[in-house]
């Protein structure tokens, strides 16, 4: 009885592994977009602090939304993760639209900080999917050179003019859609591995059903005809 619930629900995983499986693509498209918004931010020469603001609130509501897809496809904890984390993408999006010359200078002011904090958080979720991803890697070395760009600005920070504070705003924003588009790709291609391996399951469940009980008793059969 055991053996046969155990296969169930193996095989009800399974479906809702390939079901999520079937967005991999959509992670994929997110990560070329998260390219092209870094290529375009870091190729950016804009003076205006109120530009700069909303750019960055443009690139926060970005984010929100691939939060929330990414929530969309994973269980559990994850899923409660992303969701916080795409409630304060909106918050942060919805401050920046609203006061982006005040963004731009709360940024100015800690972006040493943040970038710790968020290399921090994909060094972790890296060594958290070690056992799982074979795509780890790229979130521990996308990390490490957040930490290492955290550690310089704010090593450099008294020596920054405003325009200076400006350029390293938006090498933030440029670096961190890069860094997404990294963690984006290795999460669709780790999401279709998941996928081909729930399918493989589910093609072996497709086998003919024979019960637990009925599978001891053919075993146990030819024992009993013995004299």
């Amino acid at each position: 009885m055991t053996d046969d619930i155990s296969q169930v629900r193996g095989t009800g995983r399974a479906l809702l592994e390939r079901g999520a499986a079937r967005w991999w693509w959509a992670l994929l498209v997110a990560g070329l977009v998260w390219f092209v918004i870094g290529w375009l931010v870091l190729r950016a020469d804009y003076t205006s602090l109120a530009t700069v603001g909303v750019l960055v609130g443009i690139v926060f509501l970005i984010a929100a939304v691939s939060e929330g897809a990414l929530a969309a496809v994973v269980t559990g904890g994850w899923k409660v993760w992303h969701l916080a984390l795409a409630a304060l993408f909106v918050l942060g999006a919805i401050w920046a639209f609203v006061r982006p010359v005040d963004t731009f200078f709360a940024l100015a002011s800690m972006l040493g900080l943040l970038l710790f904090i968020q290399g921090f958080f994909y060094i972790t979720e890296a060594f958290v999917m070690r056992d799982a991803s074979p795509y780890w890697w790229l979130g521990l070395t996308s990390g490490g050179l957040l930490v290492l760009l955290a550690l310089w600005i704010s090593t450099s920070d008294r020596v920054w003019t405003l325009a200076t504070r400006s350029a390293f705003i938006l090498l933030w924003v440029g670096f961190m859609a890069v860094f997404r588009g990294i963690r984006d790709i290795a999460l669709a291609f780790e999401l279709r591995r998941v996928g081909q391996q729930a399918e493989a399951r589910l093609e072996e469940a497709e086998a003919p059903f024979v019960p637990a009980q009925e599978r001891r008793t053919a075993a146990e059969a030819p024992h009993a005809r013995q004299p």
